[in-house]
């Protein structure tokens, strides 16, 4: 039978049940002489005044180490006052025994000195520090900073280390107390450390004057701190970073002062590094101003300048630290004119990472993937790029940057909050750890003991994710990824990059010196972009702040396009457009090369500019590369498929069906601009948009007609097929739609409507809605003219008539236009037996007649001398000009019909195709074919850029000024090109291909 537990072992169990892991040493503890809070006999806690303490102990991060503590700390003479005050103050309890469960070094100091747990009282005085330190080394508080080295100490050598450790170690208790408490925020917190270590720095030096001769004292020697703590965001234990500034005629005496002083502060709290001077280790520890003046202006390098936007004096002679910082202040806002001063600093963030070591890498908070560094990095990046006009940036202090950055709209709201959330987590992180042996560290531990400590030490309780150390790795694992992303997308933002290379003056002008500033960048009528400036970034609205940052940068670019005005008008009003939404200024300030693409383009297309007036959202197409590849037809035909069946009416239906084409042909326009489309792929995917649109609208228009005749479906097929360039899959950005009418009845029965009729209001409707006039896009034009009898003949056709027509009344224009028919829409199996049953037109057997070759040459011929417009020049005219489309294209078409039948390759609608497969069939040789397809290319690419540039079909390459400098741009010539080399090498080439057109075309 077994035994009921004694009376220990029983309050083993309960205060197992308190987190206590020993649970009977814990008890021995409550329970012995020293503590007595503990009542066996009834397994309870002996008063409420004990239970608030036993209850506070077990909320610690380690119970058991907290308690063993705080026994050794009463168990002390004079250590029953401190019963008695962590008994009756919950101040003290939420101070002190935090302390102890989290840090053993500091637990220690307090067992060795039983009367500094009273600095944990009462308010925090860190400004007092100062004297209180300075009186512990022995060194006059009034008097804690001279014009000279500093006040000589009475404590010296072993003495003067020993008192300055414990008066540091004092201070240490009381900021750590009420940090572990949450009285302290982690700016609060780090500002107090760093102030600790300037007065720390202050004693040192004067117990460092103490031991060398008197004439120490009367050196001038300046510490200027760097990094952390320059930038009051010291951590618990860190290398402090200095810099020493002396005067020349005591340089030696200096040196061995700034020497001294680095060994007592090792000694005493933490080690000082000087690595940070000029020329690092291997130059001179003091160096005087004229000479640090004389290095940071000729040889400094980019992370000099970075280190220096934290340097601030804080121990030694004021006066002269005071000129050290007005000295270099001025310099760190011009680093980042320097050349490649972003990809500097990128590379040195890489370089930091290169050398982490692998078995650690993924458990460094402060310089891993997500880490510390990531954030700091990416901050003082924006900081040194932005803070070159923008003065609230100024910041020494990461959190304060981070707060100016998203408030002058540098940064997302979003993304400063969670930057600053992660930051300020990492940086408890990184504390808590540093605290627990008062040891440099930054590697998070991968024992769980050691993890569910730090979980707890950091308040994390367990919850739905697990216990302590499962909540403290999912929200460093969910703050570390948000770091990462966020310093991938800030620290290579390209507008880095465009920002730095605007000279400092550009960034703040008067409106004169903007003026002139606008006229230098080449822009024709400056007063109106002033204007325009003006309106886009009067007022103190995040917008016009956000314009503010974008603008110098964007005039560079719009000084870079052809038309610099008419890029800033355009850009104007997609900006009233969009100004108030939200992922507007966000997407052009954070994404991708948005911004410049942007300016580019409206300074380069007004097809462009007019287009995203009515489009804007399309805008976001610019931030992603894979966004700008033509969509596949069935994508485009199931978006606009699936739009417009929500609608209620047809014309709503086609409005949004217009409405996904107007995204299309944009998709198209920016990726043709940007250089990403090769010529013949942007005329297949403005085809395939065409047929897309045509086979959604059909589908409205046959609904429509449907329902108006009550009838659940329509008695006929239909079906449009593509002729002209349409037809070829060469659709070009103004063209329109070419297309003939198919159709045939399904339900032969006399009771039926008539189908002629039904099939005539199918395409009269279809037409109707496609060519209404809108205001948010171009009108789909349909042009049936290249039907049985023109204009003049029926608009729709079924499929016998057209059989009967094509076989009775033919003539060899026609064959020629049906070389370009395919199917594009409606019902594809009448489309194909359409298709099938030209063949025989189009590809006759045994070939041209020697009739209808003379005609088809004296179409051309006529088409040559009276079709070119009056005043146009026939060497630059890109459709009926020398070597242009019409020359390259009817002698390919000469070829496919008096060949097609015999030679299958040769029965495509697509020029290019097809002149290769005459190549393969030995028709042409391959010189002369690649002359005509050079010829093809060239005047279709002439004739995009034209529509591109002008937002009008044009055929005629201008000869001059702007308009041409803007088809070359459009075309990809680069920036400052001789615009004459355009209209020679368009010359040229169609000189080729007139050459090839004469020999084949008109070969006897």
């Amino acid at each position: 039978m077994s035994q009921p537990p004694t009376a220990p072992s029983r309050s083993a169990v309960r205060l197992a049940r308190l987190s206590f892991v020993d649970a009977a040493v814990a008890a021995e503890l409550l329970t012995g002489p020293v503590l007595g809070w503990w009542d066996t006999e009834r397994n309870v806690p002996v008063d409420d005044a004990a239970a608030a303490v036993i209850a506070a102990l077990s909320r610690t991060a380690d119970p058991d180490a907290a308690l063993a503590a705080l026994e050794q700390i009463i168990a002390t003479p004079g250590g029953r006052m401190l019963r008695t005050a962590v008994s009756e103050s919950s101040l003290l309890r939420g101070r002190l025994l935090p302390l102890l469960g989290v840090s053993i070094e500091l637990a220690a100091h307090l067992a060795e000195h039983p009367g500094d747990w009273q600095v944990l009282t009462g308010d925090l005085d860190v400004a007092g520090a100062r004297a209180r330190i300075a009186t512990a080394v022995g060194a006059d508080p009034r008097d804690a900073v001279t014009g000279t080295a500093g006040t000589r100490a009475q404590a010296r050598g072993a003495q003067g280390v020993a008192a300055l450790r414990s008066a540091y170690r004092r201070e240490l208790i009381a900021v750590a107390g009420r940090d572990l408490s949450g009285e302290l925020d982690i700016a609060e917190v780090t500002a107090a450390l760093a102030d600790l270590a300037g007065f720390v720095l202050q004693a040192a030096l004067a117990v460092a004057a103490a031991d060398l001769p008197s004439d120490a004292c009367a050196t001038r020697l300046a510490i200027i701190a760097m990094g952390k703590t320059g930038g009051r965001e010291l951590n618990y234990v860190s290398d402090v970073d200095v810099i020493f500034v002396g005067e020349s005629a005591s340089l030696d005496t200096a040196t061995k002062l700034a020497a001294a002083t680095m060994r007592i502060c090792h000694q005493a709290a933490w080690e000082v590094d000087a690595g940070l001077r000029p020329e690092g280790k291997n130059g001179p520890l003091v160096r005087t101003l004229a000479s640090h003046e004389a290095y940071y202006r000729r040889w400094a390098s980019t992370w000099e300048f970075q280190a220096l936007l934290k340097a601030r004096w804080v121990a030694g002679d004021p006066e002269l630290g005071h000129r050290y910082e007005q000295l270099t202040a001025p310099l760190v806002w011009t680093a980042a004119e320097r050349a490649d001063f972003v990809g500097d600093v990128r590379a040195m963030r890489r370089r930091v990472v290169e050398h982490i070591p692998a078995d650690v890498a993924t458990r460094e908070i402060k310089l891993g993937p997500g880490g510390l560094r990531d954030v700091e990095f990416a901050v003082q990046l924006l900081q040194l790029v932005h803070g070159r006009g923008d003065e609230s940036l100024r910041q020494s202090a990461t959190l304060p940057a981070l707060a100016a950055l998203r408030d002058g709209g540098y940064v997302g709201r979003d993304d400063a909050l969670s930057l600053i959330d992660a930051y300020r987590f990492l940086r408890e992180a990184e504390h808590r750890l540093q605290l627990r042996r008062l040891r440099r560290t930054h590697v998070v531990p991968s024992e769980p003991s050691a993890l569910v400590w730090l979980g707890r030490a950091m308040g994390f309780r367990p919850d739905a994710r697990g216990d302590s150390r499962a909540v403290f790795e999912a929200e460093w694992a969910l703050h570390a990824r948000e770091v990462r992303r966020l310093h991938e997308k800030l620290f290579y933002r390209p507008l880095l990059e465009a920002v730095a290379r605007v000279p400092t003056e550009g960034l703040r002008l008067t409106p004169e010196q903007a003026r002139q500033r606008l006229s230098a960048l080449g822009f024709a009528d400056p007063d109106a972009a002033l204007r325009h400036i003006g309106s886009l970034t009067s007022g103190l609205s995040r917008r016009a702040t956000l314009q503010r940052t974008l603008l110098p940068v964007l005039l560079s670019d719009f000084a870079d396009a052809p038309d610099p005005d008419r890029g800033l008008l355009a850009y104007r009003a997609v900006s009233d457009e969009l100004g108030a939404t939200p992922w507007y200024l966000r997407l052009l300030r954070d994404e991708g090369a948005v911004a410049s693409r942007l300016a580019y383009l409206l300074g380069t297309s007004r097809y462009v500019a007019r287009m995203l007036g009515r489009e804007p959202e399309a805008l976001q197409l610019l931030a992603d590369d894979d966004e700008l590849a033509p969509r596949e037809r069935i994508d485009i035909e199931s978006e606009m498929t699936e739009s417009a069946q929500r609608q209620g009416d047809p014309a709503g239906a086609v409005a949004v069906v217009r409405g996904v084409r107007r995204q299309e042909l944009l998709r198209i326009a920016f990726a043709d601009l940007l250089g990403r489309l090769d010529v013949a792929d942007v005329c297949t995917a403005i085809s395939a948009t065409t047929d897309a649109t045509l086979e959604a609208a059909l589908g409205v228009a046959t609904r429509s007609i449907a329902d108006e005749r009550d009838l659940p479906d329509l008695p006929i097929a239909f079906a449009i097929v593509a002729m002209g360039r349409l037809g070829g899959l060469e659709t070009s950005y103004g063209s329109d739609a070419d297309v003939m009418f198919v159709y045939e009845k399904t339900q032969p029965s006399t009771a039926d409507p008539d189908a002629a009729s039904i099939a005539h209001d199918v395409a009269g409707r279809l037409r109707a809605l496609l060519g209404s006039p809108s205001s948010s896009d171009p009108p789909v034009g349909i042009d049936a003219d290249l039907r049985p009898e023109g204009r003049n003949g029926p608009l729709v056709r079924s499929l016998e008539s057209y059989r009967q027509y094509y076989a009775r009344w033919s003539e060899p224009w026609e064959a020629q236009a049906l070389l370009r028919a395919r199917f594009a829409a409606g019902d594809q199996h009448l489309g194909l037996r359409f298709a099938a049953m030209i063949d025989l037109v189009r590809y006759p057997v045994g070939g041209l007649r020697p009739a209808d070759l003379i005609e088809i040459r004296r179409i051309k011929a006529r088409v040559d001398s009276e079709r070119l417009p009056r005043g146009a020049d026939p060497t630059t005219h890109t459709k009926l000009g020398r070597g242009g489309l019409a020359d390259v294209e009817w002698t390919i078409q000469l070829l496919q019909l008096a060949h097609g039948h015999a030679v299958a390759e040769l029965r495509t609608t697509r020029t290019l195709d097809a002149l290769r497969a005459a190549v393969d069939a030995e028709l042409i040789e391959a010189g002369d074919a690649a002359a005509l397809i050079d010829g093809w290319r060239m005047a279709t690419h002439v004739r995009n850029a034209l529509m591109l540039v002008r937002d009008k079909a044009e055929d005629q390459l201008p000869h001059q000024g702007t308009p041409l400098v803007a088809v070359g741009r459009a075309m990809g010539y680069p920036s400052g090109f001789d615009p004459g080399q355009l209209v020679d090498d368009y010359r040229r080439t169609a000189r080729r291909a007139r050459r090839v057109v004469e020999k084949i075309f008109y070969a006897r």
